[in-house]
Order: structure tokens, then sequence, then C-alpha cells
């Protein structure tokens, strides 16, 4: 059998029956090299153009920046939340005096941690009121004084009555019941006589009952001002007096929760205000 030009062989008669030209190896070779490229071309239309350039390892402007490790910004900021928290105890317990300045890096060496975290925890502090910037010094803890302590428990009043007395008429009295270990809780903080420990169940209690409201607005706008209501003020009462005190407080959120728990409006009414006015 003859080749053509091409270096395809030429058809034939066969036992009577027209045989096809058979394929060269220049034939074989081309077909290959244009099946390659159709399927380069299918690859590159379901990618899209960036994939294509990525896969010939050039850079375009239009794709996203390579994925780096995550530096450990969760550890970070869990040391300054930690850190952060030590400082508000130690604000409410007195450890941090009013009028007295800490620097960050004395700080930092009693908390067994860098001083980074320690500025960083300051700051928000700065923020929320309780301390002030001192330039090359530190943080100077606020002197606070009655006067301050009555406008703060008046715009809680403001803010939380309505509330409690709405609260009062819609919740039914199985759901004010569920609150009764967070009520019993601020009684046994209280006998402890540790302010920061009172605090934080007396912050849970209020917490709880004005997250009833559905607003979380308003349950952060309130805990702000509660958390604020609860630093010392300057010359703070000595420890007996103080803890009498704290258990007078907590035994009003008992009694609170038996007149929610009764449906008693007026009940209420004269408890929570009672509660704001005699705020410790």
């Amino acid at each position: 059998m003859k080749q053509g030009a091409q270096g395809s062989a030429e058809p034939g008669i066969r036992g009577g029956v027209r045989v096809p030209a058979q394929p060269g190896r220049e034939d074989v070779d081309r077909g290959y090299r244009q099946r390659q490229r159709e399927r380069r071309a299918d690859e590159a239309e379901t990618a899209g153009p960036a994939h294509d350039t990525a896969v010939r390892g050039e850079h375009t402007h239009s794709e996203p920046a390579p994925v780096r490790p995550a530096r450990p910004v969760v550890q970070r900021a869990s040391v300054r939340g930690q850190v952060l928290a030590a400082l508000r105890t130690a604000l409410v317990s007195g450890e941090l005096r009013p009028g007295e300045v800490y620097s960050a890096p004395v700080l930092a060496e009693r908390f067994g941690v860098s001083a980074t975290p320690v500025r960083e925890a300051m700051q928000q502090l700065t923020l929320e009121g309780a301390v002030e910037v001192v330039p090359n010094r530190g943080f100077r803890v606020v002197e606070r004084d009655r006067r301050e302590l009555a406008e703060l428990a008046e715009v809680r009043a403001l803010i939380e009555v309505p509330v409690m007395l709405r609260l009062a008429r819609t919740v039914p009295a199985e759901r004010w019941a569920e609150l009764r270990p967070l009520a019993e809780a601020t009684v046994r903080a209280a006998s402890s006589g540790c302010r920061a420990t009172y605090a934080e169940s007396d912050r849970a209690f209020h917490r709880a009952v004005l997250s009833l409201a559905g607003n979380d607005q308003l349950v952060r706008i309130a805990e702000d001002l509660h958390r604020r209501a609860q630093w010392p003020l300057v010359g703070a009462t000595p420890v007996g007096r103080a803890r009498a005190d704290l258990i007078a407080d907590a035994h009003e959120h008992t009694a609170l929760l038996d007149a929610l728990i009764a449906g008693d409006e007026e009940v209420v009414r004269a408890l929570v205000e009672e509660h704001f006015t005699g705020a410790r």
C-alpha cells in the first residue's frame, strides 16, 4: 500500500470492501495537539481568566492576595481581656485606690504579662471613665464623689424602672421564677463581704432581668452605667459597714423578684426606685 504526500495511507479495496485511509504519524501528533489545545481552552473558559493566569504562574492585580497564616490575635485579645477583668476587679475592690497613679510596667509585673495588654486595658478603662492618662507617668484612678454616684443612679432609674414595670405586666410568673438562683447568688456574694464578687453577681441579676425586654442595646447601656456605679468613692465605707450595705442591697433583689412573680406593679415600682435611690 502506497503512502500519500502527507504520510496518510491511501484508501484501498480489501475483499470487495473499501477500507478508509489509516492516519500516519504526523496526523496522530497533529490530532493530539489539537485535542490538548481544545482541552486547555475549555478549562480556561470554565475557571475564568484569573485561574488561567494563575496556572501559568502569572500575577494579576484582580486576584485576591495569598492567604497567610493568621497571627495569634485571639491569644493576645484573650490576655488583654483577662487583664481588663483583673483591673476592673481591682477597681471595685479598692485595690486600685482613687487618686493614685499606676504605671503599665508595674501593673504588668504584678499580672505576669507584658506592658502592652495592660496599656490596652487601661485605655479601655479610660474610655469608660474609670482612669485618666497622666503623661509620662501612667494612669490615675478617677476620684468620684457622691454627686456622681447619685447622677448615675438617676440615669439608671430613668432607663430601668419603665422597662421593669413593662416586664412586670408582660412576663409570666414562671419565667421570673427562673431567675431565683441569680437573686440568691447575690445574697451569698454579699455575705462574703467581697465587693468585687458581689458586683459581678449584681450585674448578672440585672442583666438577666433586662434581657427579657429583648433589646441588646438597652442591656449594653444599662450594664455600662451599672459598672460605673460600682466603682468605689473617695474615702470608701469601712469594711464592716460595706458588707451590711451589700447584704441589704442583695435582699432587695429577692424582694423585687417576689413582687414580679406576684405581678404587683406598685410594689415593683417602689422597690426599684428605692433600689436606685439607695444605690451603694
